[in-house]
């Protein structure tokens, strides 16, 4: 008797090391139970949608037309009961928003959620439990298959963002929609685009023309790093138009991804002034667009002029822009001009201001209650606390959590977004050995490290940290490559800290994960970084 019981644990104990080794997912799924066995795709089989959710057809003809792409098969998508084999897409309403069921057996794929929403999750995770070449962009012939598993998954955080800035470096909408492919095979749902800053505006705004063919271009741009204070005498600028804005929006959509502008305000606005400096506390000083990195004390002036120029920047971008928040960004706002400024100084006293902070959040607030009215929700970095928070506003603390836990504790919505822990321009190994960076030092392991859930709140209070963010600045990152290799593998590590339950959080697990899914990154042609994983 001791000899079977002993026999079959060893038994299991091998099947489940076996297991462990092949189910290299990222992120981690909330529950996951190993089956023997494989699902074999065939020239005969059928992709069956047993629902009247229309969005179940777009996520079944995104596997239809990667396996064409990845073995050149030409699967049949049809409606209809559900099968006994083949893959079937079940709507079930009991699910959560993003929530799925993947069954994978030998002779049947079953995919269940709520809408399309989660089965495009679930869809992610098959992928992985195949070999690379579902990635693959050339038919090879060859059949693939996909390991036999149950999961329930649903994700820890409804807030799963990605940051890349372009208002210093513009990248192409190409490599635009590539970074949000590629956000959607981790399950990150946010991507906030960085499009103004001192150093360059890259939206088209067709009520202020100036913005484009001003304030888009700078003379020349910092090389090397900012003590060298040198410059390459070059011309440099970009923007998109509307109709390109148009296109990644929509382009986003079908995979899921919500895209938050950021229109900064009333710091980082040197661009602006270089093409309208009557916004500005000196209307006769002479501006340019920025060619270093770094603050700037030229910032707007809180005139009406300001507010209506504002305004009406916002009512073309909220026209844009389909989702629920806009980022105005409203961090490092230099107030040595508003302290010189006597319109400022007036302005305080006529609005009995204590100082030039609470003249900052009296701007913010002018602006989230415009905003509010057109039926958005404003979102600031964690500098809007100071001098009283705007009553709808949320909060991304990037200067540590203390803002985000400054801002929970009054009730308003955080996205903690650390820069020690998700600052992706921070140099991930040994300088020497690295490109060119801003400095500090912020390897894989550091951003893996970050928890969300802080000590600091209470269980009510917890519940307003809604999710968290990477961020790609690019004063030192200036091509798509670059911007690449400082993001991966770093963004694996936020994408398992906001889906996967906190209690399977394992550094040396993920690792061994992470290089497990190397094979489908290199099928995928992402330049990542290689320090630590092979």
């Amino acid at each position: 008797m001791k000899k079977n019981i002993w026999g079959l644990f060893a038994l299991l104990l091998c099947f489940s090391l076996h297991a462990q080794e092949s189910y290299n997912l990222v992120p981690k799924p909330a529950k996951l139970t190993p089956i023997q066995g494989k699902f074999t795709f065939q020239k005969n089989t059928v992709i069956t949608i047993s629902s009247k959710d229309d969005s179940f057809q777009a996520v079944a003809n995104m596997l239809k037309e990667q396996l064409r792409v990845s073995t050149g098969l030409l699967l049949d998508v049809k409606s209809g009961a559900a099968t006994s084999k083949g893959v079937v897409f079940v709507q079930n309403a009991n699910l959560a928003d993003e929530a799925y069921h993947l069954n994978v057996s030998a002779k049947k794929i079953e995919i269940q959620a709520k809408s399309g929403k989660g089965a495009f999750y679930a869809l992610q995770t098959l992928f992985q439990l195949m070999p690379a070449q579902i990635y693959s962009q050339s038919a090879s012939n060859e059949t693939l298959t996909a390991l036999a598993c149950q999961i329930e998954d649903a994700p820890r955080y409804s807030y799963r963002g990605m940051m890349l800035d372009v208002g210093r470096y513009y990248f192409p909408v190409s490599f635009i929609k590539r970074f949000l492919d590629l956000m959607a095979v981790y399950k990150l749902n946010t991507f906030h685009w960085h499009l103004t800053e001192d150093q360059g505006w890259r939206i088209e705004i067709k009520k202020y023309p100036l913005l484009t063919s001003i304030s888009s271009v700078r003379k020349e741009t910092m090389v090397g790093h900012y003590r060298d204070q040198k410059f390459d005498n070059k011309p440099y600028g970009g923007f998109y138009t509307q109709e390109e804005i148009k296109e990644v929006i929509a382009y986003a959509a079908k995979k899921f991804i919500t895209i938050i502008p950021e229109i900064e305000m009333p710091g980082h606005s040197q661009a602006v002034l270089a093409a309208y400096p009557e916004l500005g506390c000196n209307p006769d000083k002479i501006y340019q667009v920025a060619t270093k990195w770094g603050i700037s004390e030229d910032v707007l002036c809180p005139r009406e002029e300001t507010f209506t120029f504002m305004e009406n920047v916002l009512t073309e971008v909220m026209a844009l822009f389909p989702g629920q928040y806009i980022h105005i960004g409203g961090d490092e706002c230099p107030k040595k001009q508003w302290k010189e400024s006597r319109f400022c100084q007036d302005l305080i006293k006529k609005l009995g201001l204590k100082d030039e902070h609470e003249l900052q959040s009296y701007f913010i607030r002018r602006i989230d209650k415009f905003v509010t009215s057109k039926g958005k929700k404003l979102l600031g970095w964690d500098e809007i606390l100071e001098g009283g928070l705007s009553p709808n506003a949320m909060v991304m603390s990037w200067r540590g959590t203390k803002g985000g836990i400054e801002a929970a504790k009054q009730n308003h919505d955080v996205v903690m977004s650390p820069n020690s822990y998700f600052y992706l321009d921070y140099y991930q190994a040994d300088p020497k050995t690295q490109p060119l960076a801003i400095g500090g030092n912020l390897p894989l392991s550091k951003s893996y490290s970050f928890e969300p859930d802080l000590p600091e709140l209470t269980t009510e209070e917890a519940k307003h940290i809604v999710g968290i963010q990477a961020n790609v600045w690019t004063e030192y990152i200036s091509t798509p490559a670059y911007a690449e290799y400082m993001t991966f593998p770093r963004a694996l590590a936020l994408a398992e800290i906001s889906w996967s339950p906190k209690q399977t959080k394992d550094y040396d697990d993920f690792l061994r994960r992470v290089k497990g899914i190397l094979p489908g990154m290199d099928a995928l042609k992402i330049n990542y970084c290689p320090v630590g994983l092979k």
